[in-house]
């Protein structure tokens, strides 16, 4: 095969070169040699080539280390992306290589520059210099032409070739962080400004798409083996995990490790002397490197030489560790440490990395909302805005907030357990040992807790009122601060977010605990991917029509990178052209796809601010939810019809009476149980100890009957309470006589059967007031 096989490819690389960073000329570098065969006499600790066509030169600068002996010829062999692209036999005294005609034992460092020439230049098509992430490596067999071993391979390295174009740019990063972002503040105001429906399909899709991009993130830190191109595109989206290199948080992560008692690894001061070989796949590797001489630590310690076979016990050492030095002195990184190097991040700072982004992101929106809260009272003060925008939200923001909070952690949760998992296997240091526990844990019980609350909540609701939707959905309260885990499902799939937790939870013990084991990762993957897809395409949980086909659309796309994961770990034995093609494939459909969600969001986004009535543009939900919700429009001013709905419930007007709905609000174990008992908060009277009894013991509704929009008496219509009150004092047969006398009342021209159904008032139909 010659390289102009891979010319159709050119229209796919000019597009990709559009987006990469301009070089001032045309390169093809490597910058790591790698063993490729067992028992290898021959590795490089550095290894830096660079070719530049223009000048026909090549700068050669390694550092190797040999135990060949004699006269030796160079079999060397060019692959692209599985493409035989030149196969030469190359004699190193011809060539005038010093160290190397005849070959000795020793340490060798070699520094020169080779001239190269027109004919060889002109074998390697444009396409090698523009194509992003190119597959391409260099493979070199040193065979022996004297002594007993004359013909046989005594040495086998390659080395990658790179022409320095990727798909891993920071444009791409930005871009995609922007509109997540946006998305999700959008959602916050189009909901402060009162339109609910709009505000939650909004919020949906943009956590779906956020999730998505976590998923591709995911796929990089796995130990499968991956192409260049699937490395650097899942690096695009690293961000989603908290991965983000700043200069000065680096120093001083490094200091914290080494104040608690760690060790930080140094991958980064030792470059220039030093090569790091990033490798894919694990132990396979390792053996075929170190052969019999294998370093037992990772960077986080100085490398002690094994000396002798590869034992078990190295090999479990070795399993726990992914940066791993060979006796030759390279560095081997693979799995969440080769994200980290691609990142430009010391492995052991990895995880302070992920969690102080995760806590500045809960600092940062906490300060946001707060100076929110303060510019709206201002602007109201001021008559800068109406004095009903943003009521519900200046009235509650204290639980608005608290949702906010919990919805953070619900979108951090896949990213803190992948990292305080992996930190279980790592130990950088004693305090960041304790830092993992405490986040791990605490995300745990929290995300546990609330998903406990919303379950309580919705079978309340359907005991009291046969519809879950009732109560979810009718408590201000509870909504802003429970509603980040239902709104986006239906309300009859409330409890779905449990499934959903118990998906990221296992898929981040996949990543954190089986990084050695590449194979055993991609298994778990479609497992988890095709129960994931199964359960979204079955039982459709999520709000309505649109939602469902963008979230089984994204479950789809998992599922088949999950299927593109299983063939790069190379089980299936398929030819390296296979795995190239594939390679290219899981880039330009994900790409394409991602690229589509984020055009949906965005129009969807900026349509709703551009549209008089942003509710109307979604259809109403199956479940009524919005017959359910408090209306912003009906926040403005205060009715007497408001003040006799309080009174009837026996409370102050303008508190919040009956039994909280939220009675932890405050504190998972504060006085939420005294206030349930007390006859003072049952709101009915306690004269009649006998008959009030029999009357509280009931579960009451905490929805107010006061709300507008309450659904009147239907198909759907809560049951009725049937008890007996007490009797009233007038009742008596003892009772003096009117003093104006019996009088004949007209009868009704609608009879006694109209007025017996429609008595009631609808500020008491359908909350149990009616008898």
């Amino acid at each position: 095969m010659r390289w102009s096989s891979l010319r159709p490819l050119a229209a796919v690389a000019s597009v990709a070169a559009l987006a990469s960073p301009a070089l001032a000329e045309p390169i093809l570098q490597s910058n790591s040699l790698n063993a490729c065969q067992e028992n290898s006499g021959f590795s490089a600790s550095l290894f830096k080539v660079t070719f530049t066509p223009n000048n026909q030169t090549a700068n050669v600068d390694i550092v190797a280390v040999s135990s060949v002996q004699g006269s030796v010829i160079f079999d060397v062999q060019i692959l692209a992306y599985g493409f035989e692209v030149i196969r030469k036999r190359v004699n190193p005294c011809d060539a005038g290589l010093a160290g190397l005609c005849p070959m000795t034992a020793g340490k060798i460092p070699l520094n020169f520059n080779l001239n190269v020439g027109k004919d060889a230049i002109s074998q390697i098509p444009g396409i090698a210099y523009t194509f992003p992430d190119l597959d391409a490596k260099v493979k070199v067999f040193i065979n022996m032409t004297d002594g007993d071993q004359a013909g046989k391979s005594v040495a086998c390295v390659e080395a990658d070739i790179s022409n320095g174009k990727t798909v891993d740019l920071v444009g791409v990063k930005w871009a995609t962080a922007i509109v997540a972002g946006l998305a999700l503040v959008s959602s916050a105001i189009v909901s402060g400004l009162g339109h609910q429906n709009a505000a939650a399909h909004i919020a949906a899709n943009s956590l779906s798409l956020f999730g998505y991009f976590q998923a591709q993130a995911m796929i990089g830190l796995t130990g499968v083996p991956l192409p260049p191109v699937v490395m650097s595109w899942t690096q695009d989206f690293q961000w989603s995990m908290g991965i983000i290199r700043l200069s000065f948080m680096q120093d001083i992560f490094t200091w914290y490790q080494r104040a608690t008692g760690g060790t930080p690894s140094t991958i980064f001061d030792s470059l220039t002397t030093v090569s790091v070989q990033v490798e894919k796949r694990a132990l396979d590797f390792v053996e075929a490197a170190a052969s019999s001489s294998l370093a037992k630590r990772s960077l986080a310690m100085m490398p002690r030489s094994i000396v002798g076979p590869m034992s078990t016990v190295v090999k479990r050492e070795l399993a726990k560790r992914a940066n791993i030095q060979t006796s030759s002195g390279s560095y081997i990184v693979y799995g969440i440490q080769r994200v980290a190097f691609r990142a430009g991040i010391e492995s052991t700072n990895l995880f302070m990395t992920g969690l102080v982004f995760f806590c500045l992101l809960v600092i940062f929106t906490c300060a946001g909302v707060a100076a929110f809260k303060g510019f709206c009272e201002l602007a109201v003060k001021k008559r800068w805005m109406p004095g009903d925008r943003f009521l519900e939200f200046r009235n509650g923001w204290q639980t608005i907030l608290k949702g906010i909070l919990f919805r953070l952690t619900l979108i951090g949760f896949p990213q803190m357990t992948i990292l305080c998992l992996w930190e279980f296997t790592q130990k950088d240091s004693a305090a960041e040992v304790v830092l993992a526990v405490f986040f791990l844990f605490g995300m745990l019980v929290t995300l546990g807790w609330a998903a406990t609350k919303v379950i309580r909540i919705a079978r309340r609701s359907v005991t009291m009122h046969h519809n879950p939707a009732y109560i979810l959905f009718s408590d201000p309260q509870a909504l802003n601060k429970w509603g980040f885990l239902y709104v986006q499902f239906r309300a009859s799939a409330y409890y779905f977010i449990v499934p959903v937790l118990g998906y990221a939870l296992v898929k981040a013990m996949f990543i954190a605990f089986a990084q050695s084991k590449g194979t055993v990762q991609a298994v778990g993957f479609i497992i988890l991917e095709a129960a994931a897809l199964i359960a979204a395409s079955v039982l459709r949980p999520w709000m309505d029509k649109k939602t469902n086909s963008f979230n089984i659309a994204i479950c789809a796309m998992n599922f088949i990178n999950s299927i593109f994961l299983m063939i790069f770990t190379e089980v299936f034995n398929q030819p390296p052209l296979v795995t190239g093609i594939v390679g290219l494939v899981l880039w330009i459909s994900n790409a394409v796809f991602a690229l589509i969600l984020l055009l949906m969001l965005i129009g969807s986004t900026v349509f709703v601010f551009f549209r008089e009535n942003p509710d109307g543009r979604y259809q109403i939900m199956a479940d009524d939810r919005t017959s359910f919700m408090k209306s912003q429009t009906h926040l403005t001013t205060t009715t007497e019809l408001d003040a006799l709905a309080a009174t009837a419930r026996g409370d102050k007007f303008g508190s919040k009476g009956g039994l909280d709905l939220d009675d932890d609000a405050e504190s998972i174990t504060s006085d939420s149980l005294r206030r349930q008992t007390e006859s003072s908060h049952l709101g009915v009277p306690s004269a009649n100890a006998s008959v009030s009894t029999g009357f509280s013991n009931r579960p009451r509704s905490p929805a107010s009957p006061a709300m507008p929009l309450f659904p009147a008496d239907g198909p759907q219509s809560p049951p009725r309470y049937t008890d007996q009150r007490p009797a009233s004092p007038f009742s008596q047969p003892n009772r003096p006589a009117s003093p104006f006398g019996a009088q004949q009342r007209p009868a009704s021209p609608f009879g006694a059967s109209f007025r017996a159904q429609n008595n009631a008032s609808p500020w008491q139909r359908g909350a149990g007031y009616e008898h």
